[in-house]
């Protein structure tokens, strides 16, 4: 959006009546955007971020944002862990947010990029007909597109987006979208875990998990002495693990307490002798929850 300026009159500037006498008088320049204020006088195209886990899916809906003027593709996503990803590393003002994708849905991409934001950005919500996920968009005025969609649709969906951006009602729409991620629950835990390896899909009971690591937006899981990626975050995964079993001891790990042998101060030592770190303030909690255990 260009910042609309006025030129100077010859009441507010005298230097400006010299230089029209010399025939050099120009326009006043734009605004700059101030920082760390209101996005209203902003310069720079609305970036946008999709999330969308069907290759199709992504490039139509980059062809739409590309015909939208005043908009700009940052990134694509195809999963949940990239979205969760791709949030915080690129903070866009828009997502594209396809709600159903395997492993790790757009609502908890949502969470676990919320735990790194100061504030959300303003969200698009795509879904299939799920009428759960309709009625609470609905509850908290928020836009979604239901598959399949019109292209009036789309535009309409996200002028209203950038319109968002622009003015007072982003924050607002923030709150909005913490609060739907309050009602929605989270996925129900998973009798197995599936984890892709390069020639075979392994599935794993949870109570075969020894303890789990994070990199980055995957979690780590270890199983007698062997390490296997799973394309999700460990803030998502603690939601589907057994609470009862599964303790978080620090923001980088999650210990199945079937498998403690001991807790220090400082880390927790496993059965098969590897010690996971542990926080000062899970310590009491974990000691708590092997004394149920007994």
């Amino acid at each position: 959006m260009t910042v609309p300026y006025r030129t100077a009159g010859p009441e507010d500037d005298p230097q400006g009546r010299a230089r029209r006498r010399a025939g050099a008088d120009a326009p006043a320049p734009e605004r700059a955007r101030p920082e760390g204020g209101s996005r209203g006088l902003r310069t720079r195209p609305t970036t946008v971020l999709i999330v969308d886990d069907e290759p199709l899916a992504r490039s139509g809906l980059r062809r739409l944002v590309e015909r939208h003027g005043g908009c700009t593709v940052v990134g694509e996503s195809a999963d949940g862990a990239g979205a969760a990803r791709d949030l915080v590393a690129l903070r866009p003002d828009v997502v594209l947010l396809d709600v159903q994708m395997p492993e790790m849905d757009g609502f908890a991409a949502l969470r676990a990029a919320a735990e790194e934001l100061p504030a959300l950005p303003v969200v698009v919500f795509i879904t299939a007909h799920d009428r759960f996920a309709i009625d609470a968009f609905n509850a908290q005025a928020l836009d979604y597109l239901v598959k399949p969609f019109t292209d009036g649709r789309f535009a309409a969906a996200l002028t209203r987006a950038c319109a968002a951006v622009h003015g007072a009602e982003e924050s607002e729409l923030g709150r909005r979208v913490v609060k739907l991620l309050g009602a929605v629950p989270a996925a129900a835990p998973a009798p197995r875990l599936v984890v892709r390896l390069a020639d075979r899909v392994l599935s794993l009971a949870p109570g075969e998990l020894e303890w789990v690591g994070a990199d980055s937006y995957y979690a780590v899981l270890h199983v007698r002495g062997a390490t296997h990626l799973l394309r999700e975050s460990l803030t998502s995964l603690e939601t589907r693990l057994d609470a009862e079993r599964f303790v978080r001891v620090h923001r980088s790990a999650i210990v199945n307490v079937d498998f403690v042998r001991a807790v220090g101060r400082a880390d927790v030592e496993l059965t098969d002798g590897t010690r996971v770190p542990l926080a000062r303030d899970r310590r009491r909690f974990l000691l708590a929850r092997l004394d149920r255990r007994e």
